[in-house]
C-alpha cells in the first residue's frame, strides 16, 4: 500500500474506527509473537502489552477514545520491540 494513501486514509478515519483497526492489528501481531521463543523478560513485556490492549478495549467501550488510542499505541510499541529486536 502506498504510504501516502495510508496516511491519508488514517487521517480521515474517525477515532472509533481507527482504534478498532489498531486492536485488530494488535491481535495479528500477538499471533506473530506466539510463534517465537521468548525470554522471561520478553514474556513479561507481552503480559504488559496485553494489559494495555485490554485497557484500550475498556476505554473504547467507555467512548474515551483519546485514552484508548494511547493504550493501544503503547501496546503496539511493546510488541514491536519484541518482533523487531529478537
Amino acid at each position: 500500500m502506498n504510504s501516502c494513501y495510508y496516511l491519508f486514509s488514517v487521517a480521515v478515519m474517525d477515532e472509533k474506527t481507527r482504534i478498532e483497526k489498531d486492536i485488530i492489528m494488535f491481535e495479528e501481531n500477538l499471533s506473530k509473537i506466539k510463534q517465537k521463543k521468548l525470554s522471561d523478560s520478553q514474556e513479561k513485556t507481552v503480559v504488559l502489552a496485553k494489559q494495555y490492549f485490554e485497557d484500550s478495549k475498556y476505554y473504547s467501550e467507555k467512548k474515551d477514545y483519546f485514552t484508548a488510542f494511547g493504550c493501544i499505541n503503547y501496546a503496539h510499541g511493546l510488541l514491536d520491540s519484541i518482533i523487531n529486536f529478537s
